[in-house]
């Protein structure tokens, strides 16, 4: 169990080492609590429907598995949905046509495929949780840098203010993503190597 989470959450990390779920991962990272309310989702979906698909393993024929994780998928984003939309409206607003988008998340879909249909349940939820974890511990992190470079602020609270500090605005926006992916990816690349050379 210690090496599946181990594996979903650093050495196999969805974001950064499989590189999927990236349309999410960019277009809502614009401030910490989008991250955070994309992250969330993602774990839950990503949770129950490897249960669901690992207990069905069994019962489901070759021929037509993909679409039927695409039917125990998108029933866990609907409930997700419906939530978001009348527990959390404005969080719900900000992140918009993404949560609908988690059925054909390929982080989701690889994992069901990938995991849940040759493990049993328990190891199946772990991997699921552990995947969603991984992707959420990233999102906020590039999300964490956006916000606070692009708008000077987390959570609201000004935290780059006085005389000569200015919001770098290009970060805040589409580039930005890209621009702040790419230097955490230089980084965990980094840190991986040379944790590799020192063994």
């Amino acid at each position: 169990m210690k090496k599946i989470l181990k594996s979903g959450i650093i050495d196999n990390n969805p974001v950064l080492i499989q590189l999927v779920g990236l349309c999410s991962v960019l277009g809502v990272s614009t401030t910490v609590m989008n991250a955070l309310g994309m992250g969330a989702a993602v774990i839950v979906v990503a949770t129950l429907s490897n249960l669901v698909v690992s207990l069905l393993r069994n019962f489901i024929p070759d021929e037509v598995r993909i679409p039927c994780y695409i039917v125990v998928i998108a029933s866990f984003v609907t409930m997700v949905d419906m939530v978001m939309k009348a527990y959390t409206p404005e969080l719900y607003a900000q992140l918009g046509i993404f949560i609908p988008l988690i059925v054909v998340n390929c982080l989701i879909l690889a994992r069901a495929e990938g995991f849940a249909n040759k493990n049993k349940i328990l190891p199946s939820i772990v991997d699921g949780f552990a995947n969603g974890v991984g992707y959420t511990i990233t999102i906020v992190i590039l999300a964490f840098v956006r916000e606070l470079l692009g708008a000077g602020a987390i959570f609201g609270y000004e935290l780059l203010s006085g005389e000569g500090i200015k919001p770098i605005g290009i970060i805040a926006q589409a580039p930005g993503s890209f621009i702040v992916l790419g230097m955490i990816l230089a980084v965990f690349n980094y840190v991986a190597s040379k944790k590799e050379e020192s063994k």
